[in-house]
């Protein structure tokens, strides 16, 4: 029997990021033509673009978008996504957005807003009391403006009742495959992430990623929470003893599981990530070379040295000098400008 399509909404304005619309869309039309169940079956998703007219416009980086309908046209939808961009602190855009979905929002199963998208949702009075998040950059502003919702800076995204919010960009795309697994388990989630050369899920919050992305990391079923804490404990003893016992099995039966699940061995998966690692501390710190090598649980630097360049195809203090330079700094906005985001 064919499932029937889940409706998605995204509101699109002048002034939108981009991304915040089009990473969620992506997510769920690629959910609408793949299910590994079913290689045959289509439409598990329909998503639909939601204008303030019927009329294209112009997003933050200029792309021209044209929406499916417009506010007060717009049909009934499962889930509804409000994306961020300058083009919602524009106070007549905000009272239409907001105006609306006072009405429709507590009549849809799920409300999520994604980055700034919580500039939207928050007058509405819907997320009084509640967790939220959004970007970094504008948490503490997010705060001071909405006093009474409970703004958290350093999640990815965070569920509240039927309300959802995420952080920075591309938060907005680990959230719909959140969603995505809430309505169709985690194989489709899965096989959604890998169709976008993306992971499941992310270890840790904001706080991580606010400057450079720094690693990223998906597994399945019962290793989940082992990837996750992986991730933050590198420079302790990962070894596949170590691992088995956090899960509870043998050595040999643990490395046989992982090693169906993620792809790899156990030792592979240690070393790939503290590889990575050791690749953003090289350019975001000023430590030495064998500081970051002794941090992230390397025996020597002479070891970490090797592998490094077995790896990235090129030497440690090559690749710091190639990259540090280039690497733009992201500073907080001034108070001023935090005034009037």
């Amino acid at each position: 029997m064919r499932r029937q399509a889940i409706q998605v909404g995204i509101i699109g304005f002048e002034g939108a990021n981009a991304l915040d619309m089009v990473g969620p869309l992506e997510a769920f039309a690629t959910a609408g033509r793949l299910d590994p169940t079913d290689k045959a079956s289509r439409g598990l998703y329909e998503t639909v673009l939601i204008g303030l007219t019927d009329k294209p416009f112009a997003a933050e980086s200029g792309i021209r978008v044209v929406p499916d309908c417009r506010l007060n046209d717009a049909p009934w939808v499962d889930t509804l996504i409000v994306p961020g961009g300058w083009g919602l602190r524009e106070p007549a855009t905000c009272a239409a957005v907001s105006a609306w979905l006072r009405d429709r929002a507590p009549r849809t199963r799920r409300v999520a807003s994604v980055c700034t998208g919580l500039y939207g949702l928050a007058p509405t009075g819907l997320l009084d009391g509640r967790r939220v998040t959004t970007h970094w950059r504008f948490v503490e502003d997010a705060a001071r403006r909405f006093p009474r919702l409970n703004v958290l800076g350093d999640a990815l995204f965070l569920k509240d009742g039927r309300y959802y919010t995420s952080g920075g960009i591309t938060a907005g795309i680990d959230l719909s495959l959140a969603l995505i697994e809430e309505d169709l388990g985690q194989r489709i989630s899965l096989a959604v992430a890998r169709e976008m050369v993306m992971y499941l899920k992310r270890a840790g919050g904001q706080g991580q990623y606010s400057e450079p992305l720094r690693f990223q990391t998906g597994s399945v079923d019962s290793f989940s929470d082992l990837i996750a804490w992986i991730y933050t404990h590198l420079d302790r003893d990962l070894s596949s003893e170590v691992l088995a016992a956090r899960v509870r099995l043998s050595a040999r039966h643990f490395s046989r599981r992982f090693t169906s699940a993620i792809g790899c061995t156990p030792a592979e998966f240690v070393e790939t990530a503290r590889l990575r690692e050791a690749r953003e501390r090289l350019v975001e710190t000023r430590k030495s070379i064998d500081s970051v090598a002794k941090s992230l649980g390397f025996r020597s630097s002479d070891v970490f040295r090797r592998r490094f360049e077995r790896h990235f195809g090129i030497a440690p203090r090559n690749y710091r000098e190639r990259f540090a330079a280039a690497r733009p700094t992201i500073a907080p906005p001034s108070q001023s400008a935090a005034g009037t985001p």
